[in-house]
């Protein structure tokens, strides 16, 4: 074998420098105009929006409060658009999303009347279409990912609650004098806890659906709102309790006891567990549940729509319930109309305005009375 011999010691070569490697690539919003978006059920896609007040005249204008009246027939598209079918969406002109005074260039309004959590979680996450339409998370993020996002609004969990069939289930009892609120307050203690969780999971979505496009927490306004109460205390209704025109004329067949549950527990109670799930996901809370406070149906100091036509300052801002199916559609029943919805809408205006943070809506006491004369106030954890 060779025999080895000695040399000089080698030195190790200095490493290449290493090749710059890119961070991996992450979405961003896209550039552009901003735009706004509302999700959720009747309470935000305008359902009621046909309607100026309440009266008990059924033919032609029915004294100016059908905003579907032609002249010579009823055309609810008018209102609602191709979401005017019974059944429909129902998104009209006047929802809060188009009628809030809001800094975007474009409004979108993908909420559907009837709508559950379940019809606005993304299909990836057990999600389910409604009328024909992906679930609206799904929506979303169509629009995420080609339009800049700013606000998000949302409401959702009265139908998962089962509100309207509440309130059918009171007004059902009252034609027999029977009191409904301890049987209903037994059912909604019971669902609450599930509906909370619900709407806890559509927020979750909302956030991981707006992330996926590339947003940050901070790049939009994301807005969990509660509902109004379509019903004054059973102190305040114009008509003492056992008057048939509750029911023949006003169309608000409950008894006061039922009326002031609904009024100052239910409603309360489904406000405090919305405020709970915004506190716990970061997002702003609008509380509605005092915004209709003095314009609700049959409220004493409101009244009737008469030949000379609507006026906000002294007619209801809530549709009342049309048992007989004579006026527009019972659907529509118990939700705000065009008066109310702009309320709703000055609402979001303010909200969307202020800081981020936790607000109540009311109406100001120094304006003039219109449904636009607004104003927020702090809300605390319980709703107040």
């Amino acid at each position: 074998m060779a025999a080895l011999t000695s040399a000089a010691p080698v030195q190790a070569a200095d490493p290449a420098p290493a090749a710059a490697v890119a961070p991996p690539s992450t979405p961003a919003p896209p550039a552009g105009p901003s735009v706004a978006v509302a999700l959720g059920d009747s309470f935000i896609s305008g359902e009621g929006g046909r309607w100026l007040g309440n009266t008990d005249r059924y033919d032609k204008g029915r004294n100016g409060t059908d905003r579907a009246w032609t002249g010579t027939a009823y055309d609810p598209g008018r209102v609602y658009g191709a979401t005017a079918a019974v059944g429909g969406c129902h998104r009209s002109d006047v929802a809060e999303i188009l009628t809030a005074p809001l800094p975007v260039a474009e409004r979108i309004n993908l909420a559907c009347s009837g709508a559950e959590t379940q019809h606005v979680l993304s299909a990836a996450r057990g999600g389910l279409p409604l009328n024909g339409e992906a679930p609206q998370a799904d929506r979303l993020a169509q629009i995420a990912r080609t339009k800049k996002v700013t606000l998000v609004t949302l409401s959702i969990g009265g139908n998962d609650l089962g509100f309207g069939t509440i309130i059918g289930d009171c007004a059902y009892d009252w034609a027999f004098s029977r009191l409904c609120w301890k049987k209903q307050a037994a059912e909604a203690d019971r669902k609450l806890p599930a509906v909370q969780a619900k709407v806890s999971a559509v927020v979750d979505d909302v956030r991981a659906t707006m992330a996926a496009a590339g947003y940050g927490d901070g790049d939009y306004r994301l807005v969990l709102q509660s509902y109004p109460s379509p019903l004054p205390g059973g102190e305040e209704f114009r008509l003492r309790e056992g008057d048939p025109n509750r029911l023949r004329r006003d169309g608000c067949p409950f008894n006061d006891r039922d009326a002031s549950w609904a009024r100052y527990t239910l409603v309360p109670r489904l406000s405090a567990v919305i405020g709970d799930v915004a506190a716990s996901r970061g997002a702003d809370f609008l509380d509605l549940k005092d915004t209709m406070a003095g314009h609700e149906v049959c409220a004493l100091g409101t009244t009737q729509v008469g030949a000379t036509g609507p006026d906000a300052r002294q007619h209801e801002w809530f549709r009342f319930l049309d048992y007989a199916n004579t006026q527009g559609t019972l659907e529509e029943s118990m939700h705000p109309n065009a008066f109310g919805q702009r309320a709703l809408g000055a609402c979001l205006g303010l909200v969307a305005a202020a800081r981020p943070g936790r607000y109540g809506c009311v109406a100001d006491y120094l304006g003039d009375g219109s449904p636009t004369a607004m104003r927020i106030r702090p809300a605390d954890r319980t709703g107040r």
